[in-house]
């Protein structure tokens, strides 16, 4: 099966396709996939979060993950609390 594997951050971007036995996990795949050198705070198929015992299915892209670096809350209110552009 093909599974598309993809670390997209702000200032680094790796995609690559892998062929896997069928049953494979999301384990297996990060292994396939190679060293990666950033810290990955979860993992997605498809925009739904994962975990390492998730089975792949053909054709899935694994996402992963990084952390957020600021709560999304507040920079609703930071933002907010600018004053709107004219």
């Amino acid at each position: 099966m093909k599974v598309d594997v993809v670390l997209a951050w702000p200032r680094m971007a790796r995609s690559r396709a892998l062929t896997l036995p069928d049953g494979a996990t999301v384990a297996t795949a990060l292994a396939a996939f190679g060293p990666i050198d950033a810290e990955i705070a979860g993992y997605a198929v498809f925009g739904i979060r994962a975990t390492e015992d998730t089975v792949l299915r053909d054709g899935d892209r694994l996402e992963l993950l990084r952390a957020l670096t600021l709560d999304p809350k507040d920079a609703r209110r930071r933002r907010a609390a600018k004053p709107a552009a004219r």
